[in-house]
């Protein structure tokens, strides 16, 4: 069963200013395409200190997806947050899930979405927007069951047969 995190990056949405929509919606895509994974969520503000803990909180999942806190604005902090947070960088992922973005919005270009690995769990994220997080979540569904495959040592030619 496929474990995954979704910590939403928002300061209004964690102090009720607003609900956040993307988390949930995060979660349907996966649910629907990946039947019987596991996916929890949770808010935190754009701070460091709230993000560092929910990725360490989620230590033991085969993802932790982040959405939110990748653009310019100052207290976008995500992507550093995570970088300092991760062993080692992926950038493949974030660079495909841009491109893919930006097909369909320029806006895409102003993302600085990271994706890293701590151990075994991939850490990944998405833009806040509904729209972009369906996006990623969608495209992210398809690679994340060979994606943690790999993470636990698998066998990429096993793998490619099935």
């Amino acid at each position: 069963m496929l474990k995954v995190a979704v910590i939403t990056v928002s300061d209004r949405a964690w102090q009720g200013e607003y609900a956040d929509l993307s988390g949930p919606r995060i979660r349907a895509v996966l649910e629907q395409q990946l039947p019987g994974a596991d996916v929890s969520l949770q808010v935190v503000p754009d701070e460091a200190e709230a993000i560092t803990a929910a990725l360490r909180l989620n230590s033991d999942r085969d993802f932790i997806l982040t959405c939110g806190g990748t653009g310019l604005s100052p207290r976008d902090i995500t992507p550093e947050t995570c970088a300092r947070w991760c062993d080692r960088p992926v950038p493949g992922i974030s660079e495909w899930l841009r491109r893919e973005s930006e097909k369909e919005t320029p806006h895409a270009v102003f993302s600085r979405a990271y994706s890293g690995m701590r151990g075994s769990t991939m850490i990944v994220n998405f833009p806040g927007s509904l729209r972009g997080a369906e996006l990623c979540a969608t495209l992210m569904a398809g690679v994340m069951p060979h994606g943690r495959a790999m993470a636990h040592g698998g066998d990429h030619e096993r793998q490619e047969k099935k």
